[in-house]
């Protein structure tokens, strides 16, 4: 069974940056696979934040972090990443890592993942 876990996370200040990992167990990585970052504030909806197809490599992100956070993976290590910088208070969430095969089209939405990690803390103080 395919398992997730993100690390990274914690408290920074506003302007300051933090790398958030995503480590996966099994063949979660391969293929049209596609691994995305999502974040959520406790009472409102799950928020797409990053996507990267894990075969070609194209890259999504939503409007509020585009700029500021880059996703990447690592195939020799199975692992996938978000470099946060520039982090503003409102991007204080706690971040999940999540694995599944979208269309390009549903890139955007947690219903086409399959697989989430627990989630990580992010803090972002002024």
């Amino acid at each position: 069974q395919v398992q997730l876990e993100e690390s990274g996370g914690g408290e920074v200040q506003a302007g300051g940056s933090l790398r958030l990992s995503c480590a996966a167990s099994g063949r979660a990585f391969s293929g049209d696979r596609s691994v995305a970052w999502f974040r959520q504030v406790s009472g409102q909806e799950r928020e797409f934040v990053a996507a990267i197809r894990w075969s070609v490599r194209s890259t999504f992100y939503a409007d509020s972090v585009k700029g500021r956070f880059t996703i990447s993976r690592d195939n020799s290590k199975n692992a996938a990443y978000l470099q946060m910088d520039n982090l503003k208070p409102e991007d204080t969430a706690t971040y999940y890592c999540a694995n599944g095969r979208p269309i390009v089209t549903a890139t955007r939405l947690p219903g086409s993942y399959s697989t989430w990690g627990q989630g990580v803390q992010v803090t972002v103080t002024v």
